[in-house]
């Protein structure tokens, strides 16, 4: 099968799939037919090629955390939107300091986040959270009680077009959101600072990123946090 074919093929697929588009899942639109089936390599100038096709554009090619999609380049998000009559959802102060403190300092219980924001946390929060897919139970923290640990998923990562959770903005440049307690802030990040480390300018968890949000298997999340899996 020729490059351009390949290219062409993936093109459509992105075209019309509602959701972001691993290399595997790519890989897997030619399976029927191994003898034409392309290699990673094959995929990967594809996809290359077509993000240089692109840009410029009115929509550009990008990389999330659960792969890849076509989405409406910034610079025209104002007149796309008036293609939607709906508004988008409104968050409250509240939900958005608990998500904040999760993705930040992941894998989290909930009253370590109710310690950090000084106030209870509601249940409609992290309900709310958990409906959207933007976080997940990941395991027990090994202490009596056995508490929830809940960390942020791909579906996070891929809402606020990120790859992956270093690509999070440094604590500094948030905290002066007017929706956000800036108070909130200076008690994360005297937290993190209690047993995380600094790398970039960005806070990471003790718990390796890449495997919070990339592995299928709770258990190489919990495995560094000393928490308990959950049971089969």
């Amino acid at each position: 099968m020729s490059q351009k074919k390949i290219k062409n093929i993936i093109e459509a697929a992105l075209m019309v799939s509602v959701q972001p588009l691993s290399v595997k899942r790519l890989m897997n639109l030619f399976e029927e037919d191994k003898s034409l089936q392309p290699n990673r390599d094959n995929i990967k100038k594809a996809i290359c090629d077509l993000q240089k096709d692109y840009e410029g554009r009115g929509v550009n090619l990008v990389e999330v955390a659960s792969g890849f999609r076509f989405q409406a380049d910034d610079e025209y998000a104002d007149w796309v939107n008036h293609l939607f009559d709906e508004r988008p959802p409104r968050y409250s102060r509240a939900l958005l300091e608990t998500l904040s403190i999760i993705a930040y300092r992941q894998p989290i219980t909930r009253s370590e986040i109710e310690d950090i924001r000084g106030v209870s946390v509601s249940g409609t929060i992290t309900k709310t959270l958990l409906e959207r897919e933007w976080i997940k139970v990941v395991g027990h923290r090994d202490v009596p009680g056995r508490p929830e640990l809940l960390a942020t998923t791909k579906s996070f990562l891929d809402y606020f077009n990120l790859k992956k959770l270093s690509d999070l903005p440094p604590l500094e440049d948030i905290k002066d959101f007017d929706s956000i307690n800036p108070d909130l802030f200076e008690a994360l990040e005297k937290e993190l600072g209690k047993d995380s480390k600094h790398r970039d300018g960005e806070f990471m968890s003790v718990v390796d990123s890449e495997n919070m949000v990339e592995t299928e298997d709770a258990d190489d999340v919990v495995e560094s946090a000393k928490v308990i899996p959950f049971s089969n």
